[in-house]
């Protein structure tokens, strides 16, 4: 090992230190909350680090039975779907207008756009509620997902839009060059290459509609429509006392979420990362 390559090392140790000092903070209170799921009430007393006797996984049954966290969890799936897919298409068409396309208003439109990622959710909920009662679409998914959809669709609009001026002029001028049209060129030319991009973006709105805690507990009431953080807050009203099935429908929760990532992780690293390399 020559002089230059130790002084580097050397220099990337309290990086590393510091890296693995985050994933440690990161990682150590899921694995409490998954061993505190695994526990009795007795094996809680004795200390959050002790270990059960034997794995207690009738906790989950118990979450996902008595807590209604079967109806919860399929009510997260119904919401979380749609809201993905028509955030993504309506994200595609209106990210290849602002990115390629001249149209009147185009900055005020921007603008508008702008403002309303900006805008929090407690600023409109109580018009949503009006609004959505005067459409007597209290007590559906669609109050829970129409709303949602319009509270995606402006980042997914800036978001595509940016990540497509990105992409190589080159390819997309050979294309008009060659005659494509308009729709084969954002079908069959720009697509492909946004796959990262779309995947980055379909794992933000996957974790902020399963994460949306404020438009069920106003717009929805029925226990029969509600999601999985809504469900959560009153399954904890009704088992305060017991804490390992408590921690069993966290888990629960959150399971997904994580999933997911582990899934695309990949493709998520891509499309950060996809601007820095062009």
């Amino acid at each position: 090992m020559t002089a230059s390559s130790a002084g580097t090392s050397g220099s990337m140790l309290p990086l590393r230190l510091m890296l693995w000092l985050f994933a440690v903070l990161a990682v150590v209170p899921f694995a409490l909350l998954v061993l505190t799921s695994l526990k009795s009430q007795p094996d809680v007393l004795r200390g959050a680090f002790a270990l059960p006797a034997y794995p207690h996984v009738e906790n989950y049954v118990h979450a996902w039975i008595d807590g209604h966290f079967g109806v919860y969890f399929w009510n997260s799936i119904i919401v979380v779907i749609p809201v993905v897919v028509i955030s993504l298409v309506l994200g595609i068409l209106s990210g290849f207008a602002f990115a390629f396309l001249s149209f009147p208003f185009r900055r005020t439109a921007f603008a508008i756009l702008t403002i309303g990622m900006m805008m929090p959710t407690e600023a409109f909920i109580i018009p949503l509620y009006y609004e959505m009662r005067y459409l007597g679409l209290i007590n559906t998914y669609a109050a829970i997902i129409v709303p949602q959809v319009a509270m995606s669709m402006p980042f997914a609009t800036l978001f595509l839009a940016n990540a497509m001026r990105l992409l190589p002029r080159e390819i997309l001028e050979a294309a008009l060059l060659d005659g494509a049209r308009r729709r084969y060129i954002l079908l069959r030319v720009i697509l492909p290459l946004m796959m990262p991009a779309l995947s980055t973006l379909a794992l933000f709105l996957f974790i902020w509609t399963w994460n949306e805690f404020l438009i069920p507990l106003i717009l929805v009431n029925d226990d029969a429509y509600r999601t999985l953080p809504l469900g959560m807050l009153f399954f904890q009203g009704r088992y305060t006392v017991n804490t390992p099935v408590l921690t069993a429908g966290a888990v629960i929760v959150i399971s997904p979420l994580i999933v997911t990532y582990l899934i695309f992780q990949r493709k998520f690293i891509e499309g950060l990362t996809a601007g820095a390399a062009k």
